[in-house]
């Protein structure tokens, strides 16, 4: 059943994205990690995760400095996603923006482990039913 409460607000998210998410966006749209498609601001169950790979069930959250108070309310976030089979992925802000490249080599592992091949689209040819029957 759809939450459509926490679907407008996942949309509302996705239009006022901070710097730091526009900046991982920019690192994992258009399946440019190794193939993995990744989707921004999406609602599952009762919470909107920053990023997820559907596929592999991994959740990135990007943490700036709200969340020193709030770690009790992630930590239980967390639980509640993981029994939902998502390994969930914490990155600080300063980390994104200054690690890049540490912090996507830390998410492509992830995705290896959890889905070692990912759906990748067929080429051009394969799939082509008309072609596949003999016929053109």
């Amino acid at each position: 059943m759809r939450n459509y409460v926490a679907q407008r607000r996942a949309r509302a998210l996705r239009n006022q994205l901070t710097d730091t998410e526009q900046h991982l966006w920019r690192q994992l749209r258009r399946r440019q990690l190794s193939g993995y498609r990744f989707r921004r601001q999406v609602p599952i169950g009762a919470y909107i995760v920053d990023f997820v790979c559907l596929e592999a069930k991994l959740v990135i959250e990007l943490d700036g400095g709200q969340h020193m108070d709030r770690r009790d309310y992630d930590e239980h976030r967390d639980r509640a996603l993981e029994k939902r089979g998502f390994q969930i992925l914490r990155f600080w802000d300063n980390e994104v923006l200054r690690d890049t490249t540490v912090v996507m080599e830390a998410i492509l592992d992830a995705l290896k482990k959890a889905c070692p091949l990912p759906n990748l689209p067929p080429h051009a040819g394969e799939g082509d039913s008309q072609q596949s029957r003999g016929r053109r």
